[in-house]
C-alpha cells in the first residue's frame, strides 16, 4: 500500500499538465512561478517519503545530472545573455522541468502507480482538447478569446495552436495504446475509445503540420514496441473515432473559422455535437465488442513475425494519418469555403512553404558565429532582429534542438543529448522491465521529441510536462525491478 503523501505527490505529477494548461499552458510568468513552486515541493516530498529518491539505474542517472547541468548551464549563460528577463524566465522554466523530472522518476516507482500514467495523461490531453472544442460545438454559450495568428485554428487554452495538436497527438497515441492493451479492464479501453472522438477532432482543427509528423513518428514506435493484433484492433477504433467527427468539421465552415453569424455557428456546431456523440459511443461498443472477442478466442503472446511486423508497423501510422486527415482532403477537393487567409485552410497540411526555414537558418548561423557556448539564454531574439531575411518577427527558433545550439552552444547541445540519451536508455530499460505498460509511454515521448526540433514547445510547461513525467515515469520503471512488477501477461496479444 502507497503512503498518502506518495499517493498525493504521484497524484499532483499527473494532473499537474492538465491544470497548467488552463493558464496559458504556463507560458508566462506567473503561472510559471507558481509551477516552481509545486515541482520544489514534489522533490522536497519526493525526498522525504520516496524509499529511493534518486534511480540506480545509470540511464536514469545521466538524464537527471545531464538535466541539472542543462539548468546550471542555463543560469551560467545569463551572464553574457543579451536580454537578462528571457534568459531568468528560460531558467525557471528548465528548474521546473528538472523538478519534476527528479519527483517523477522518484514518486512513479511501482506496479499500480505505473499503470495509473497512461490513462490519466491520456484524460488530461482529452480534458483540455475537449475544452478547446467546446466553443466550437456550443458556440451559443461559450466564447474564448482569440489570437489574430489563428486564422480560427483551435488554439485555447494553450493559446497555440501548434502546442494544441501536438498535445493531440500525445493523447491518441496513448489511447490508441491503451485501447489495444488487453490486460487493461474493458471499460478502460472503452474510455479511451470515447475520449479518441474529441481527440481526433480537434487534432485536425489544429491544422497542425507538425502534429501530424509526431502522431506518426508515434505511430510507428507503437506498432514496434507492441505488434500484436489487439494493438491493431485498438489503434483503428481510436483513429475511426477521432477521423469520422474531423471529417464532418471539415465540411463546415463555421466550426474552423469560428466565423459567420451565430445561428450559423450554432447549426454547425451541434452537427459536429451530434456526430462527435455518436462517434464516441459506436467507438465505445466497438472496443466493448472487441475485447469480449479477444477474451473469448484466448488470446496468445507471440507477436508476428518479422515480416508481418514491418507491415503491421507502417500500416498503423499510414491508416492513422489517413483516416484523420480524409476531412481536410474531401474538403479541398469540393471546395466547400474560403479561409480568410490560404495559410489557414487545410491545404497547408500538404504544403512545404513555411517561414521555420527561415528560423533555422538564423539559429545556424548563430551557432557558426558562437560555437562554444552560445549567444545566451534567451538570445535568440537579438539575432533574429539582427540577421533575419523577412520582417516577420519572432521570438525562439521553433526547434528546441537548433535554438539550444543558437542560445548555449555545443555545450548546451551536449547536455541535452545527455538528457535524451539517458531518456532512451531508460526507456529500453523500461520496455524489458514493463514490456506492457512501457511502450505506449514511449511512444508519446518520441513523438514529443520529433514535435520539439519543429516548434517552440519548450517554452509550454503545459505540453512539455506530459513528456517530462512520462521520462520519470520510464527512468522509475527502468530501475531494478520492485517486488511484483507487472511482466508481459499471458493475454498480451491477439492471434
Amino acid at each position: 500500500m502507497r503512503p498518502p503523501l506518495t499517493t498525493l505527490g504521484s497524484g499532483a505529477l499527473l494532473a499537474g499538465p492538465t491544470a497548467l494548461a488552463f493558464f496559458t499552458g504556463g507560458y508566462f510568468e506567473g503561472p510559471r512561478l507558481t509551477a516552481g513552486v509545486v515541482a520544489g515541493g514534489l522533490v522536497l516530498l519526493a525526498a522525504l517519503v520516496a524509499p529511493r529518491p534518486l534511480p540506480r539505474s545509470a540511464s536514469g542517472r545521466l538524464t537527471i545530472a545531464a538535466m541539472a547541468l542543462f539548468v546550471l548551464w542555463t543560469g551560467l549563460s545569463i551572464i553574457w545573455a543579451p536580454i537578462g528577463n528571457d534568459a531568468y524566465a528560460d531558467l525557471e522554466r528548465v528548474l521546473v522541468y528538472l523538478g519534476v523530472l527528479v519527483a517523477a522518476a522518484a514518486l512513479l516507482r511501482g506496479r499500480a502507480v505505473l499503470t495509473a500514467v497512461e490513462p490519466a495523461l491520456a484524460l488530461g490531453t482529452a480534458v483540455v482538447i475537449t475544452y478547446g472544442l467546446s466553443e466550437r460545438l456550443l458556440p451559443g454559450l461559450l466564447h474564448f478569446q482569440e489570437s489574430v495568428g489563428a486564422t480560427g485554428r483551435l488554439e485555447q487554452p494553450l493559446t497555440y495552436w501548434n502546442a494544441m495538436g501536438a498535445l493531440a497527438a500525445i493523447g491518441i497515441v496513448l489511447s490508441a495504446r491503451l485501447a489495444g492493451d488487453v490486460s487493461r479492464p474493458v471499460w478502460l479501453r472503452a474510455a479511451a475509445a470515447v475520449w479518441a472522438a474529441p481527440l481526433g477532432t480537434g487534432f485536425y482543427l489544429t491544422l497542425s503540420r507538425g502534429a501530424y509528423a509526431s502522431l506518426i513518428v508515434g505511430g510507428l514506435i507503437l506498432a514496434a514496441l507492441s505488434p500484436t493484433r489487439s494493438q491493431l484492433r485498438g489503434a483503428l477504433v481510436v483513429v475511426l473515432a477521432g477521423a469520422v467527427p474531423a471529417a464532418v468539421a471539415s465540411q463546415l465552415g463555421s466550426v474552423q473559422t469560428l466565423e459567420g453569424s451565430l445561428g450559423h455557428r450554432e447549426t454547425q456546431g451541434a452537427i459536429v455535437l451530434a456526430v462527435l456523440v455518436v462517434a464516441a459511443g459506436a467507438a465505445a461498443a466497438a472496443m466493448v465488442a472487441v475485447a469480449r472477442a479477444e477474451r473469448v478466442r484466448r488470446l496468445r503472446t507471440a507477436a508476428f513475425g518479422l515480416p508481418r511486423r514491418w507491415i503491421l508497423s507502417g500500416a498503423v501510422p499510414v491508416v492513422m494519418v489517413a483516416l484523420i486527415v480524409l476531412g481536410g482532403v474531401v474538403h479541398e477537393r469540393h471546395h466547400a469555403f474560403t479561409y480568410t487567409t490560404p495559410t489557414s485552410s487545410a491545404s497547408r497540411l500538404v504544403s512545404l512553404s513555411n517561414d521555420r526555414y527561415h528560423y533555422w537558418g538564423v539559429a545556424l548561423e548563430s551557432f557558426a558565429a558562437h560555437p562554444l557556448i552560445g549567444v545566451g539564454s534567451g538570445g535568440f531574439l537579438e539575432e533574429w532582429l539582427a540577421h533575419r531575411p523577412i520582417t516577420e518577427n519572432v521570438r525562439d527558433a521553433h526547434s528546441l534542438y537548433l535554438e539550444t545550439a543558437a542560445e548555449l552552444g555545443l555545450v548546451g547541445l551536449v547536455l541535452l543529448g545527455g538528457v535524451i540519451a539517458g531518456a532512451a536508455g531508460a526507456s529500453i530499460r523500461a520496455v524489458r522491465i514493463y514490456p506492457v505498460r512501457a511502450p505506449g509511454m514511449v511512444a508519446a515521448v518520441g513523438g514529443f521529441a520529433v514535435h520539439a526540433g519543429l516548434d517552440w514547445d519548450w517554452e509550454f510547461p503545459a505540453l512539455s510536462l506530459v513528456a517530462i513525467v512520462l521520462i520519470g515515469a520510464l527512468i522509475a520503471a527502468g530501475d531494478p525491478a520492485p517486488a511484483g512488477a507487472l511482466r508481459r501477461p499471458a493475454v498480451s496479444a491477439a492471434p
